[in-house]
């Protein structure tokens, strides 16, 4: 697991008040009864809530760069919930239980904000909604289905938007319709990630940074190989977002693909003029989702999925450059602010997503080596749902259990794929396929038959499939899946 050194502005603007050589680094072996390999917010929480369960409990944190250097500290700076994966939660577990953790979700949310309110960093959490946005015809009502599944279950957390209501509260009349979500907020993710580092060094964690992982051996304890040293541990834990997908076992249930973001230039005043608002966080209907919001300070940020792909799921220093998508992201954010044109790009930053072929993650013993448990395939969503991901997992860790969990969130999906290269080959083919769909549909036309063929390959892609009494009666497709769209 290895990231390439370039750091987004987020983690710039929170490193700037920090010593960079502060964080330890292991040197020589110890001995711990939980190490948990990763210091994004997946491992932070774990350990602050395994800490919070079982406080005679010795954990540790390895981390191969510095906490929330990976995709905790890179991503588009939204915390959301799971109602918008609704249909995942619904087939894969059921009704009742798809409830239940939409609800927990969305109280992982606000626990994210007391934390920030607890730490003295409340200005790094703003509780604004997001907004589900159409932004050409062929978007609008791409909401419907998830919107009856909930109604026929009692659940209303959305509410539809009038068209001048969603304009101003979005600042882009490029914006056809749209839903609110009130429990959803936009977070500056490095400096959550930080303080969660800290708090978890108070909490009596050993956290040893630039501490890079290179094997796990195991028999009955397990002993994590450094590149400094080694860890023997009673259990380990993977909390390894993308790079996980390394593992074969784990990579057969994620397709990895980057996610680019850019940011203007400071301009409140501008923004102002322009109507645009900071706080409320915005994605559109489209499979390479557009996503964005305006900070405090006057910034627009502006994420697009579906950038590099991974080739054997290696994530290469590809995914730390953004460039080659940088005039199209920008393209993008002009469409939608038009007004903004002459404001500068001051920076961009990429990151691999860890896509899970069922749509949420999963959490797993590895076959061969129970005491290791392993993490992955939040699809662009974790900065909130590793908030509750962590209770989960501390959870398996300090009781040995499954948490409850439903069988389906316990298994890696399947879904057969070919090898390499065709995998990599036809991963760009249908990658295409859908951004010249999508194209098609920004300017009014229909696309060709053989793009929405191909664009309809994406194994990521997720419809569901109602039964008996829960079939739709219009009989429509599935909706399009807003993944990845917190990037």
């Amino acid at each position: 697991m290895r990231t390439h050194g370039r750091r987004s502005l987020w983690l710039e603007q929170a490193l700037a008040a920090e010593d960079p050589d502060a964080g330890s680094r292991l040197a020589g072996g110890a001995q711990t009864d939980v190490c948990i390999v990763g210091g994004g917010f997946t491992g932070l929480w774990t350990a602050l809530e395994l800490k919070a369960r079982a406080p005679g409990t010795d954990v540790t944190v390895v981390e191969a760069d510095i906490c929330g250097a990976g995709a905790s500290g890179r991503n588009g700076g939204f915390a959301l919930t799971w109602w918008a994966h609704f249909e995942h939660l619904l087939a894969l577990c059921g009704p009742e239980r798809a409830l239940e953790l939409a609800g927990r979700a969305e109280r992982a949310v606000r626990g994210i904000g007391e934390f920030c309110q607890q730490r003295g960093i409340a200005d790094a959490f703003s509780l604004d909604g997001w907004v589900w946005a159409a932004t050409n015809p062929a978007q609008v009502g791409s909401w419907e289905r998830t919107v009856r599944l909930l109604d026929r279950l009692g659940a209303s957390p959305y509410r539809q938007l009038g068209h001048d209501e969603l304009v101003a509260m979005t600042g882009s009349a490029q914006h056809l319709a749209g839903l609110f979500e009130p429990v959803s907020a936009s977070v500056q993710p490095a400096r959550l990630a930080r303080e969660l580092a800290r708090a978890v060094r108070e909490a009596g964690v050993h956290v040893y940074e630039r501490s890079q992982a290179r094997a796990i051996e195991h028999g009955p304890r397990a002993k994590v190989v450094l590149d400094s040293g080694s860890i023997d541990a009673e259990q380990v834990l993977l909390a390894t977002n993308a790079w996980a997908a390394a593992l074969p076992e784990i990579g057969a249930g994620l397709v990895v693909v980057a996610s680019d973001v850019i940011a203007t230039a400071a301009a409140p005043e501008r923004l102002e003029r322009a109507g645009v608002k900071p706080g409320v966080c915005i994605s559109d209907g489209r499979r390479l989702v557009n996503y964005y919001h305006a900070t405090a300070e006057g910034r627009v940020i502006f994420g697009k999925g579906g950038g590099t792909l991974a080739y054997g799921q290696r994530i290469t220093a590809g995914f730390d450059h953004p460039g080659r998508r940088e005039a199209g992201i920008r393209s993008q954010l002009l469409r939608t602010y038009p007004a903004l044109w002459d404001l500068p790009i001051e920076a961009s930053w990429s990151g691999p997503i860890d896509y899970s072929l069922s749509g949420l993650p999963f959490f797993v013993r590895l076959r061969d080596a129970p005491s290791v448990l392993a993490c992955a395939g939040f699809s662009g969503d974790g900065v909130g749902p590793s908030r509750l991901a962590g209770e989960i997992l501390a959870q398996m860790l300090a009781e040995g259990g499954d948490a409850g969990l439903p069988a389906a969130l316990r298994t890696v999906p399947r879904r057969w794929l070919p090898p390499e290269p065709i995998r990599y080959v036809g991963g760009r083919a249908v990658r295409g396929a859908v951004a010249r769909k999508e194209h098609s549909e920004d300017l009014g036309h229909r696309p060709r038959t053989v793009d929405r063929l191909v664009a309809g390959m994406d194994p990521t892609g997720y419809a569901y499939k109602p039964k008996g009494r829960d079939r739709d009666p219009a009989g429509r497709a599935g909706d399009r899946d807003p993944a990845a769209r917190a990037g």
